[in-house]
């Protein structure tokens, strides 16, 4: 009959098994809820500053306010979106079959513009002097055009084309545009690895070479889509995978963020595959998701 003596190694070691898939348990199940990227965000924001907090977007005041379905794009899987403010509406891309399609603020279909020439356009952007861009992903390539007022098509030979190259991304290119009014450049969000550039656009059009942009180890695991609030100046990264969407401040600090997971924000189901957002003067927030659902966020303190 074993002594007590040689019952404690083996207790020790049963214990040290049990510890050991207990980590293994946790991490598994944060890597499927995100629970460790929410634990470091969660981190930051504790350690933003109140003057910051009222200087920048400060998601943590945001609740869903509207969310619909988009009429008649069930099967177009639409990506990116942005808004424009000479028209007042918002603008979104469907990869499935290529359209850029205009909506109002409260998610009505107003027009679909046909997209001849286009592969792949995953992201949208209007610039400030009334030019829109689209980033193809499939053909790495950048589009510049005005889009005439009553325009129900448009080819990508009518516009200025930019090579992006990351000739092997594959799927997993540049999903994401954003327009900086401060510095007169567009920003670009590659999917995977996520990361961000910067490209200076004139008058003429595009100039120089891509430009990386700083980020602290941006806690996500891809971009699917960003926009830049026109107030402050601040970035706001979408994840898909991540379930986040989180601002950051002009050096690439992280400061707020919202949790697309139901439970979190007003959000009841959660956006399951959330592909664009945008942000108008008034600081309300749009998200778009896969295949076809709207949703409009509000801050419910001054």
């Amino acid at each position: 009959m074993p002594t007590p003596f040689a019952r404690a190694p083996r207790r020790r070691l049963l214990l040290k098994l049990a510890l050991l898939l207990l980590v293994l348990a946790v991490l598994v199940v944060g890597r499927e809820w995100r629970w460790l990227d929410l634990l470091r965000l969660s981190w930051q924001e504790c350690r933003t500053e109140p003057a910051a907090r009222a200087a920048g977007v400060w998601l943590p005041d945001y609740r869903l306010a509207l969310e619909v379905e988009l009429a008649g794009l069930e099967e177009d899987e639409t990506s990116g979106l942005t808004w424009n403010p000479q028209t007042g509406t918002l603008f979104t891309v469907t990869g499935k079959h290529p359209q850029l399609v205009e909506l109002s603020p409260e998610g009505a279909v107003l027009r679909r513009i046909r997209l001849t020439g286009f592969s792949d356009p995953e992201g949208v952007e209007a610039l400030g002097d009334g030019r829109l861009a689209i980033v193809d992903e499939r053909r790495r390539l950048l589009a510049l055009f005005r889009l005439p007022a009553d325009a129900d098509s448009f080819d990508l030979a009518d516009a200025q084309r930019v090579d992006l190259g990351f000739a092997d991304a594959g799927n997993k290119g540049f999903e994401g545009l954003g327009w900086d009014a401060r510095t007169n450049r567009l920003l670009l969000a590659l999917e995977r690895p996520p990361a961000l550039f910067g490209l200076a656009v004139s008058a003429e059009g595009a100039a120089g070479e891509l430009q990386p942009l700083p980020g602290e180890g941006l806690p996500v695991r891809d971009l699917s889509s960003l926009t830049v609030d026109p107030r402050s100046g601040h970035f706001l990264l979408l994840s898909d995978e991540s379930r986040l969407l989180v601002e950051f401040d002009r050096e690439g600090r992280p400061l707020s963020f919202i949790s697309l997971l139901g439970g979190f924000n007003g959000l009841g189901r959660g956006i399951k595959q959330a592909e664009g957002v945008a942000m108008d003067a008034a600081g309300n927030l749009y998200v778009v998701g896969e295949p076809n659902r709207f949703h409009v966020f509000r801050k419910t303190h001054p």
